[in-house]
């Protein structure tokens, strides 16, 4: 199989040329004028960032990617996944909120946003892919019924893999919140009762009541926990 090619360029801009038309050079030099996108819609896979984070991509990035798919006669919209934990992004509504209110709006961006596997994150398409673990993959409905897919990623530390990219970002951020279950499911955390000051702190941010506390210490119930 042939290596992928990289196309990189630096973060240095000139009065001539910024770096969002660096952006939009790198992106024609990647061959994306080459893509049939005319009167197809083009999934662009983002992560809009929880409020009050800042480690995410600006919407003008975003910007310059759905103008180019424009450009090319193509109908694109931004999309992301609700998530299963505790935060603004685990449904549809306030997802989009997050969204809007991190900039990733259709004013700011030139094109729609939508949250791919619907109002409570049970709109999904299953994909058979017979993998070793997962035989049906559970992936946002709006993301399978695009013409197009792009993937539009940002590099983040994760305590598990070291950090995540577009793997990521395809992998985990596509599915649906029964998806990211199924994933998740297979490793589950456990209290070391030695440690443990029975602070709660466990107990308060658990999205599904996974923990309780008794006699100072924290134990989870992993029928409830999602990993």
């Amino acid at each position: 199989m042939e290596k992928s090619k990289v196309y990189f360029t630096n973060l240095r801009a000139s009065y001539n040329c910024n770096l969002l038309q660096k952006l939009r050079k790198l992106l024609l030099a990647a061959g994306m004028d080459q893509i049939d996108f005319t009167n197809k819609y083009a999934a662009i896979k983002i992560h809009f960032g929880e409020p009050g984070n800042l480690a995410f991509l600006r919407p003008n990035y975003a910007k310059v990617v759905a103008d180019l798919v424009k450009d090319l006669g193509g109908k694109p919209f931004l999309t992301d996944c609700n998530t299963l934990y505790v935060g603004r992004r685990k449904n549809a509504l306030d997802h989009l909120d997050a969204a809007y209110e991190n900039g990733f709006s259709p004013f700011s961006t030139g094109c729609h946003v939508l949250i791919a596997d619907g109002l409570k994150g049970t709109d999904e398409t299953l994909v058979p892919i017979d993998g070793e673990y997962v035989k049906e993959a559970k992936i946002g409905t709006a993301i399978m019924d695009a013409d197009v897919f792009i993937s539009l990623t940002h590099f983040k530390g994760h305590e598990a893999t070291g950090f995540g990219g577009c793997l990521k970002n395809i992998g985990m951020g596509c599915g649906s919140r029964a998806g990211k279950m199924e994933m998740h499911s297979a490793g589950k955390p456990h209290v070391d009762q030695d440690l443990c000051i029975g602070c709660g702190s466990c107990q308060k941010d658990c999205a599904h009541s996974a923990i309780t506390i008794t006699d100072r210490k924290a134990s989870i119930d992993h029928s409830k926990c999602v990993g």
